[in-house]
């Protein structure tokens, strides 16, 4: 199945309507790496905003807090120093749903401990970036994975994830990843591949337009990443949510056209919606 526009459908479940609240669309955390390196992670927390997640916490080191509190007015702050620190802040609050996990984490002792209790938690969870190396090195991180979690790899990833797969067909390789390890696997690409267990895999192919080049920059896929968890967040499957994301990206990239940027991602977002009639 090849998709490049949503549905009515999908359409329908990105409004907000007249009676609800911030909290109706869910709150998601979003984990940032140590200072000089939370980028990728404010990339993604915007990107959760601008798809309509009703707040967003990004969650870092004290010394870290600073260079955030700097660059995100909308997104709230969370002192998180541990995995075990991570855990005793989800158990205490129920309405954080969803989390992003990967952009500019670090491949380190820290970040295999976030993703660890992160796992754990059982929330709805987006794992990219270094949380998906960190899962390669790591069978325990693997073993933790389940079916509310999305996978968000490039093809060098992948290969490090899934090592025993052969990528001559990117349907087939992804949808035998998503059997592997229970979850939905998004394969990145011009031709971006989503799969979930048991369910046909969806296509969204941009090779044909002048976005699939524009698309190959930094910080892009963190921007993917922060899609998804926020479309999680608002209560969205993660089949779905992936899907929903997915399509966006390559909306909004098609928006700017050359020239474009990651950063320029989120703020295309209004005018996408716009033109969904939203």
């Amino acid at each position: 199945m090849t998709q490049s526009k949503l549905s009515a459908a999908q359409v329908d479940v990105l409004c907000k309507r007249s009676h609800q609240h911030k909290y109706d669309h869910g709150h998601l955390l979003v984990l940032s790496g140590p200072r000089h390196q939370t980028g990728a992670a404010r990339l993604a927390a915007i990107s959760a905003l601008r798809v309509g997640a009703g707040l967003v916490t990004m969650g870092a080191t004290e010394r870290t807090l600073p260079e955030l509190a700097a660059h995100c007015t909308e997104v709230m702050l969370a002192q998180i120093e541990t995995g075990a620190a991570l855990s005793a802040m989800l158990e205490a609050d129920a309405r954080i749903n969803a989390l992003c996990t990967g952009p500019g984490l670090r491949v380190d002792r820290h970040g295999g401990d976030l993703v660890m209790h992160a796992l754990q938690s059982k929330r709805a969870c987006v794992l990219d970036a270094d949380a998906l190396t960190l899962i390669a090195q790591d069978p325990i991180l693997r073993r933790d994975l389940h079916g509310s979690c999305v996978l968000t790899p490039h093809m060098g990833e992948f290969a490090r994830l899934f090592p025993e797969i052969a990528v001559d067909d990117k349907a087939k390789a992804a949808q035998a990843a998503a059997e592997d390890v229970g979850c939905v696997v998004l394969l990145k690409g011009a031709q971006t591949v989503i799969a979930a267990p048991g369910v046909q895999p969806a296509t969204i192919d941009s090779s044909k337009t002048k976005t699939a080049p524009w698309l190959a920059t930094a910080g892009a896929g963190d921007v993917l990443a922060g899609l998804i968890a926020g479309v999680m967040a608002r209560g969205i499957e993660p089949g779905e949510a992936a899907r929903i994301g997915a399509v966006l990206h390559v909306l909004a990239a098609g928006a700017k056209g050359p020239g474009l940027i990651a950063g320029d991602l989120p703020d295309l977002l209004p005018q996408v919606f716009r033109e969904l009639g939203l």
